[in-house]
């Protein structure tokens, strides 16, 4: 039986650190929807980056609000890439993989910086 990703993202997220449950208070399905677009967005944003980085920061913004915090990115990092290596298989190379760390610490540092904003 195939699993969609954000089930697999979620549960090795939550897998990894249980104490984020409480985060995830409502459709755990609409959530992943979102986190689904959201990378979409980045994905598609990558050569208009000063298109996308104020979408992103805001969401660092909201994010600190619902008590993320700076070490959660380290987990959120682990399961997403986790998790494509798992629905990508072999197509899940050393080159893929380097292009997603580096997507993903763009936009976590750029959401990081929403959250210091957020704080001050």
């Amino acid at each position: 039986m195939r699993m969609w990703p954000r089930k697999l993202f979620y549960g090795r997220l939550l897998e990894m650190d249980p104490s984020l449950k409480p985060m995830f208070r409502g459709d755990i399905k609409e959530q992943g929807r979102k986190l689904m677009q959201m990378l979409a967005f980045a994905v598609k944003g990558l050569d208009r980056l000063h298109e996308i980085v104020p979408a992103v920061r805001e969401m660092g913004r909201r994010h600190a609000g619902y008590g993320v915090r700076d070490e959660h990115y380290d987990t959120v990092a682990g399961a997403l890439l986790w998790t494509l290596e798992k629905g990508l298989g072999e197509a899940f190379t050393p080159e893929v993989k380097s292009a997603w760390v580096s997507v993903y610490t763009l936009l976590a540092g750029t959401m990081k910086s929403g959250a210091v904003e957020q704080a001050a």
